[in-house]
Order: structure tokens, then C-alpha cells, then sequence
């Protein structure tokens, strides 16, 4: 024997190991304290970055209002100076006298000793009505009024045109000579403008922008002073005084834009964030300067992130000891589900009473539950095993008992040996149980062969029916029917059983006699010839009784029937699969029949895909019985080559033997006719027709 493909040898389990103690947690509660652990890391990151951020935007929200603050209160600072030096100038030409603009000794005096005001500004001028300049006093040094710069010339005739204080614009190209002018109208009592007065103050002078003004208060910060068109006033780099706002990282794109916008800056302060930079602008109105303050965006924030980067160590540290926390619970909640678990891998051993002396776990809620469910399945186990104990005793009395070989095998092996089939193979049952079936063949060879033969057969036919010659224990050879037939249901895996009836001495007979000569070589059933010889010496045989004599005496004695059978839809499987796989039909039918009616009669092959059975002394209640299990057998097999399946039945004529029948000639002709009006009245049943007289007279099956 050798297994069919779908054959899987069963695998020994390895017995558990029974550690007491603490156990680890089996594979589920591993995977959730993971997902635990991953769960509480996750959460804590993204709490911890939530904070973070939000952290960081407060303190950069708190930087940049303070920011903003610093700026007002420099615009502010500005503003209030310039307002001071404008209440300055307006002492000044409230002590100025309309006659004194014809003396220019008089008011040169006033200017220089007569009042003290005079001396807060750099330089002052005092102008009449008709732009003559009457006293230009530059750092307490009265000067030629033509030496009087042209810009300033225009601030005066524009304060008198329009009899308002003014405040210019920057005068003087270079830094040292940078310098602002603050012009008041002069009125008599009438109100009529009658002359200007002016002070000038040097830009980066005590009483406008000193040049500490400008020293930033942090690191990586600059304060700047600018005008409206972008020069810078102040600056905390002396070099960078009168140069463009255009030029000063992060602030040109701000000023580009009030710019495009044409909005000078006015009002309170605001603050924009750039990359890398945060930049906070206010507004002097009456000069219309801007103060801006221009820090690093990093700078600023270096000693929160400092703060975060301490505070992300100690968050991640308690993360992880929340994260360890909370797995050794896990595992301490876990253990009874974990003795759970040991207690029924026991169970699963093959040793009889594994683990069945142990104490179940006990927890609360779903431990509790499974202990119970698994006591329930350990009883039922038991019961199992009892009955199987009861089926493995009746199936080895079976075995040892039945009158023809049995042989179970799962994979290569040989898993349970009849004493029958032991006797024919020369061994005791234990011998062969559990080796490879190699060792019943004579070579590798011949064992491969056959493994590939039964192989094909089951792929086919689902069955194996086939003659197999075994080597003996004493090294002789004996030749057996065997018929293999797959099981499912075997602990362990699927399985096959063989049958095997000795046919050692019936070879040898047919030998001796020149079987062969009356064998049909496909099928190896008798043949025509055969046929008619040993129908012709039954019908003979009869002639020769007593007239009314029974063949078979009995209750049920019949003078026997004769079937005639045709194979159903066979063209088909010959035009499709080939002749090849017809030949296979036709020689797995002809074991099929000759099973069927071995222990009552004979069988033959007529030729093509008839054949015929003879059945002596058969009632014809049972002949129309066995007739009806032929063509059931024939339907309920479904043979498949080349991935397809085939459906095959078998039309039947039955006619019995009955007194008086004694040609042969006419009993096929009858048995013929019959089968034939089978096929006509719809194939895959029986018809019965008698013989009397020489004539074939129909007959209702």
C-alpha cells in the first residue's frame, strides 16, 4: 500500500513543560500590554507636545505683546521730546518782540545771555517777514545769514506761509551733520505773522536720539529709529545711521510692505512673526518717524525651549515608569488567565491523566468562566476517550476477525494492521504497525511506481482497485486484490483503507490452465468466447435435470437471470478525454461489476463497453436487485481526467433463466433487446424480457 497525495502523517506533539510559580503571559495579554504600552508612550508625547507648543505660544504671545509695549513707550519717549523742544522754541518766541526784528543787536543779546532757553538747541535762527535771516546763532556763535542751509531756509518761509509750528525733515547727508529743525511763526498783537524762529538740534544730540538710546536691551535685538521714506536715525551700529531700512534683515519685508501699501506707521504698535524674526513697529505722528524693535525669533525663545527640553526628559521619564507601571499590572491581573492557559496545554498531552490532578485557576469574571467551560470539555474528553477505547477494541476484533485483509494507513506508514492481512503478508500485526509501507515491496522502483499508480487511480476514480504483488516477511512474493478508499475522521489527519484478498493460488490456477485464453486482456473479465462456453454449459447443465428439479433448492431457489449492460454517455469521455482514459473506464468498471456480483456470479466483457453477468440460481427479485445496484454504483461514480469530471451510467437487460431456455444464441438476443429498451425509455435502468420458446417476449421491470 502507499498513501494518496492528500495522506498527511500526524505530528507528535512535545509535551508541555509544568513550571510552577510565576508563568509569563500567554500571547494575547503580551500583544495588548504592547499596544498598552504604545497607548500611554503616545498619549504622553502628544500631551507633552500639546503643552509644549501651547507653552510656547503663550510665551511668544507674552514676548511679542511686551515687545509692542517696548515700542510704544520709545515712540512715546520720542514723541514727548519732540513736544518739550517745541514748548522750548515757543519760550523762546514768546520773548522775542516784533521791534526786536529790526535790531539785530538787541536780539542777538536776547539770544545769548538774555534767555537761558536758547541754549537746549544746537543752533537757532530767527527770520523776518520778507525771509531776510536776522540772527543765525550756531553753538552760541552768531554767523552770517547766508551760511543758512537751503532746507532750512524752506522750513522757515514754510512755517510763515503757513503760520504754524513745523518740524523738517532730516538735514544733512552725513551723520555728523544730521541735524532736525523745529520752526515757530513769530505774530504781533494783531496776529499777523511777522517772522520765524527756529532750533535746531543736532540728531543724535541729548534732547533727540543720544546714541545710548539705541543699545539693545537683549541679545540679538536692535532698536531702530527711521524716517518715512526708510532712513535710520538711530541704530545700534553707528555705521549703520542714515543707511536704508531696506537693507536690515526682517525689517525690509515689513517696511516693503506698509510701503506698497502707502500707510505710514501711526497709532499704537503692532508686532509681526517672520521666519526667524519678530518685528514690533510704533509710530511719532507730529515727525512721522517709526521706532522699531527687530529681535531673533531663537533668541527669543532659548530659554523656553531650554525649560521644554528639561520638562521633555522628566515628561518621558514619568512616561516610562507610567508605561512599566502599567504592564506589571497587566501581567499581575493577568496570571490567573495565564495558570489557565498552562493548565489546559496539559490537558492537550498525549500521557493518559495529564494534568487532569491539578487544580484549576480561579479569578473573577472571565477566568472563572473559561475553568468551567474547559472542566466541561475535560469531561466530555474523558467520555471521549472511553468510547474511542470501546470503537478501538470492536474495530480490532473486527479486524482480527474478518475473513479478509484490512490495512489502515496515514501518510507512508502503516497506522493499523488486520491479523488477516498480517498472516498474508507473513508478520504479526505489531510488526508492520507503525513502519513505512516501503518495506512490503521488492524494490524503490516498483514501490514508486505503485505510488504514482494509486496515485492517478484516486485522482480519477477517487477509489484504487488494482491486483499488487507484496513481498512476503520470508522474502516470497504474494499477489493480492487490493481496493483502497480514502477516510476522513481519523484522529490525527486523513487516512486510507485497504482490503486485501489473496489471489496467489487463483493466478496460479488460471496459469496452469491457460486462463488467459478466455480473459478479456483490458478488463480482465472472461470474454465472449468464454462466455457463451460457460453460459452454454449452465444452460446444458440444466438440460440434463429432471424436468421441474431447482438448480439451487431453497425457499427462494430460481433457475437464475442473465444481465446485459451498456455503458451510458461513454462516447463522450472517449471524444474528450481520449481513448486512454475510455480504456480506464472500461477496466474500472469491470472491477466495479465483477465486486458487485463476485459472491453470487460471473462476469464478462461482451466487447466495446457491454458486458454481461450471470447469476445462477438467482431469484429474479433479487437479480432485478442486484441490477438496481449496478447501475446505482455505475451513477454515484464521477471519474475525472484532464480537471474535468465525467457522468456515466449503465442501461440494463435482465431476463431470466426460466425452464425450457437452453439457447444461448437467444438469451443475449433477449438480454440485448431488453437493454435496448432500457436506453429507449430514458437510459440508467433495467428492463426484463423472457425467452420462451425460441422468442424474446417483453416483460415490465
Amino acid at each position: 500500500m502507499t498513501p494518496p497525495s492528500h495522506d498527511v502523517p500526524e505530528a507528535e506533539p512535545d509535551a508541555a513543560d509544568d513550571s510552577p510559580g510565576w508563568l509569563l503571559p500567554g500571547a494575547l495579554v503580551l500583544r495588548l500590554m504592547l499596544v498598552t504600552v504604545l497607548a500611554v508612550v503616545l498619549a504622553g508625547a502628544l500631551a507633552a507636545w500639546t503643552v509644549s507648543r501651547a507653552a510656547g505660544e503663550q510665551a511668544m504671545h507674552l514676548l511679542v505683546s511686551q515687545q509692542t509695549d517696548e515700542v510704544e513707550v520709545v515712540a512715546r519717549l520720542l514723541a514727548s521730546k519732540i513736544e518739550q523742544s517745541q514748548k522750548v522754541l515757543s519760550t523762546v518766541a514768546e520773548g522775542i518782540q516784533p521791534v526786536m526784528l529790526d535790531s539785530p543787536s538787541s536780539l542777538g543779546w536776547l539770544l545769548q545771555q538774555g534767555l537761558p532757553a536758547v541754549r537746549f538747541f544746537d543752533a537757532m535762527q530767527v527770520v523776518r517777514q520778507d525771509g531776510t535771516v536776522a540772527i543765525n546763532l550756531q553753538s552760541g556763535r552768531l554767523e552770517s545769514g547766508s551760511n543758512l542751509d537751503p532746507a532750512e531756509r524752506d522750513s522757515l518761509r514754510r512755517t510763515m506761509l503757513e503760520g504754524k509750528p513745523l518740524v523738517s525733515g532730516l538735514i544733512g547727508g552725513r551723520p555728523s551733520e544730521a541735524r532736525v529743525m523745529f520752526t515757530l511763526p513769530l505774530h504781533r498783537e494783531e496776529g499777523t505773522v511777522v517772522g520765524a524762529v527756529s532750533g535746531v538740534l543736532r540728531l543724535q544730540s541729548q534732547g533727540l536720539l543720544p546714541p545710548t538710546m539705541s543699545l539693545p536691551a537683549r541679545k540679538d535685538s536692535r532698536l531702530l529709529v527711521f524716517t518715512r521714506d526708510g532712513t535710520i536715525l538711530s541704530h545700534p551700529d553707528p555705521a549703520r545711521v542714515m543707511g536704508s531700512v531696506r537693507d536690515e534683515p526682517g525689517l525690509s519685508e515689513v517696511f516693503a510692505r506698509s510701503r506698497d501699501k502707502e500707510q505710514p506707521v501711526v497709532g499704537r504698535g503692532f508686532t509681526e512673526r517672520l521666519p526667524g524674526h519678530v518685528v514690533s513697529l510704533a509710530g511719532m505722528p507730529m515727525t512721522q518717524w517709526t521706532v522699531a524693535r527687530v529681535s531673533d525669533a531663537q533668541a527669543l525663545l532659548a530659554p523656553l525651549q531650554g525649560a521644554q527640553r528639561r520638562a521633555g526628559w522628566l515628561a518621558a521619564a514619568l512616561i516610562g515608569v507610567a508605561a512599566l507601571l502599567a504592564v506589571a499590572c497587566m501581567a499581575w491581573l493577568a496570571q490567573p488567565l495565564a495558570r489557565l492557559r498552562h493548565r489546559a496545554e496539559r490537558l492537550g498531552l498525549h500521557a493518559p491523566g495529564a494534568g487532569e490532578d491539578e487544580a484549576w485557576p480561579q479569578g473573577a469574571g472571565e477566568v472563572d468562566a473559561l475553568a468551567l467551560a474547559c472542566q466541561g470539555l475535560l469531561d466530555e474528553r474523558t467520555s471521549t476517550q472511553r468510547q474511542a477505547g470501546l470503537l478501538r477494541g470492536q474495530l480490532q476484533s473486527i479486524l482480527d476477525h474478518a475473513p479478509t485483509g484490512i490495512i489502515i494507513t496515514r501518510g507512508e506508514r502503516l497506522d493499523v494492521v488486520g491479523l488477516q492481512a498480517g498472516r498474508m503478508l507473513g508478520y504479526e500485526p505489531a510488526q508492520l504497525q507503525g513502519r513505512l509501507a516501503r518495506v512490503l515491496y521488492v524494490s524503490d522502483a516498483e514501490y514508486e511506481h505503485l505510488k504514482r499508480r494509486v496515485r492517478s487511480e484516486f485522482a480519477a476514480h477517487g477509489t484504487f482497485d488494482g491486483d499488487v504483488c507484496f513481498l512476503r516477511q520470508d522474502g516470497s512474493a504474494v499477489w493480492a486484490r487490493v481496493l483502497g478508499r480514502s477516510v476522513r475522521g481519523i484522529p490525527g489527519g486523513a487516512g486510507t483503507v485497504w482490503m486485501l484478498e489473496d489471489l496467489t493460488a487463483t493466478r496460479e490456477a488460471r496459469r496452469r490452465e491457460n486462463w488467459a485464453d478466455g480473459l478479456d486482456t483490458l478488463t480482465q473479465l472472461a470474454n465472449r468466447d468464454a462466455f457463451n462456453q460457460r453460459l452454454h454449459a449452465l444452460l446444458s447443465d440444466r438440460a440434463g435435470r429432471p424436468e421441474g428439479a431447482p438448480a439451487h433448492p431453497g425457499p427462494e431457489a430460481g433457475e437464475g437471470v442473465v444481465l446485459f449492460l451498456d455503458l451510458d454517455h461513454f462516447t463522450v469521455v472517449n471524444a474528450i478525454a481520449g481513448h486512454d482514459a475510455g480504456d480506464d473506464v472500461l477496466r474500472h468498471v469491470g472491477r466495479l461489476i465483477e465486486t458487485q456480483v463476485r459472491p453470487v456470479g460471473w462476469a464478462a466483457r461482451l466487447g466495446g463497453d457491454e458486458f454481461a453477468v450471470v447469476l445462477p440460481g438467482c431469484p429474479l427479485a433479487r437479480g432485478l436487485a442486484i441490477a438496481e445496484q449496478l447501475c446505482a454504483a455505475v451513477r454515484a461514480w464521477e471519474p475525472s481526467y484532464q480537471g474535468r469530471s465525467y457522468t456515466l451510467g449503465v442501461s440494463i437487460g435482465l431476463v431470466p433463466l426460466s425452464s425450457g431456455v437452453y439457447d444461448v444464441t437467444a438469451v443475449l438476443h433477449a438480454a440485448d433487446m431488453a437493454c435496448y429498451e432500457a436506453k429507449r425509455a430514458g437510459r440508467g435502468r433495467v428492463e426484463v424480457r423472457s425467452v420462451r420458446g425460441g422468442r424474446t417476449v417483453a416483460r415490465a421491470a
